[in-house]
């Protein structure tokens, strides 16, 4: 792909939207591309950060080289650190053989760190020396590796909020964080939900062969209003429902989820903006009445409160499964199992 003009569009085809809060992450992607500089893409998980990571990849000096992701969530750390940086035949049980990591990969090229807030101390030490000195060794060995990669990180969480928790090293969190580009959620940029409602018909009519090329005035302005708390992802999975389950050529409301709707959930079903609202009143509530001594343990037990249900209810929509409901969080499995121990979960929860 030829690198992109600066007044041009959208940086790649598949990103859709064109308001005013994609403008700017479009304009910051075009500048950013044709530097060396590390970029920070930060925002709430379904919002496209690959999708905007691969743009500044293909769009860079570097577009014909390698593009590795790699995301830090999904491993615990042991193994994260050999997929990062490989590892020689008998530095721990299972090498039984040389294996090349994901930077060795990606020399010349670029590597996509996703969830990097999910990283421990540790792998973070060897994370700033990358950076830092384009050097490491693979784990066991001693001869040291030089690469010659560009590293664009993720996170779906505020790393200067981890950084001031002592949670996430400040050294590295400058490293990375040269160009930050912020991608808005969808709730913040519904003017664009007609535009991907109409691509995602297009693609998904394609690929199962149906021929859905209406939108219901009430299903659209539904859509519109729905708060989307799993982003463009949840749109696109909605879209796809409708599709494989439309009989006309119409998307209507009863093709809808009952959620989106409005409609009361079952138990099982994700928190809510609707569920913060009922926890909040009946907090105050509370408060009013004296079982709350002051605004910060009202806030607590807010969050407390919510943080509990959801992880509860992720633990049972992952098969009580630490890992795979980690992953699913954002946060690395230590976390998870405190969290499991402090809120009286923890014989729910499979080490798997």
């Amino acid at each position: 792909m030829p690198p992109l003009d600066p007044q041009s569009g959208p940086p790649i085809k598949g990103i859709i939207g064109s308001g005013k809060a994609m403008q700017d992450v479009y304009r910051l992607t075009r500048q950013v591309a044709r530097s060396q500089a590390s970029v920070l893409l930060l925002g709430e998980t379904g919002t496209g950060k690959e999708l905007i990571a691969k743009a500044v990849h293909q769009n860079s000096t570097r577009g014909t080289g390698p593009f590795v992701r790699v995301n830090c969530g999904g491993l615990v750390e042991s193994l994260l650190e050999s997929e990062l940086f490989g590892h020689v035949r008998g530095s721990f049980t299972g090498a039984v053989a040389n294996r090349t990591g994901r930077f060795e990969a990606a020399h010349t090229g670029t590597i996509f760190l996703d969830e990097i807030n999910s990283t421990t101390p540790k792998l973070q030490v060897k994370l700033l020396r990358v950076l830092q000195e384009r050097e490491f060794e693979r784990v066991g060995d001693t001869q040291t590796i030089r690469v010659d990669v560009r590293v664009i990180a993720a996170s779906n969480r505020d790393l200067q909020e981890l950084v001031d928790k002592d949670e996430f090293r400040e050294d590295l969190y400058y490293r990375l964080n040269v160009v930050p580009i912020h991608l808005p959620p969808l709730r913040q940029r519904r003017e664009d939900i007609p535009e991907l409602v109409g691509h995602f018909l297009t693609y998904y009519n394609e690929e199962n062969d149906r021929y859905v090329a209406h939108v219901e005035k009430r299903a659209l302005e539904a859509l519109q209003d729905y708060h989307w708390p799993g982003n463009v992802r949840e749109l696109q999975n909605v879209i796809e429902r409708a599709v494989v389950m439309a009989t006309g050529d119409e998307l209507v409301c009863d093709l809808l989820p009952a959620t989106l709707l409005g409609e009361k959930q079952p138990r099982t079903s994700r928190v809510r903006g609707a569920d913060v609202e009922t926890l909040t009143y009946e907090l105050v509530q509370q408060g009013l009445n004296g079982a709350g001594p002051n605004e910060d343990s009202l806030y607590t037990k807010i969050v407390n409160r919510l943080e509990r249900e959801l992880i509860a209810q992720v633990m049972t929509s992952c098969d009580n499964i630490q890992t795979k409901a980690a992953s699913r969080l954002g946060i690395n499995r230590n976390t998870l199992h405190k969290k499991l121990k402090e809120y009286g979960l923890e014989e729910e929860g499979a080490e798997g």
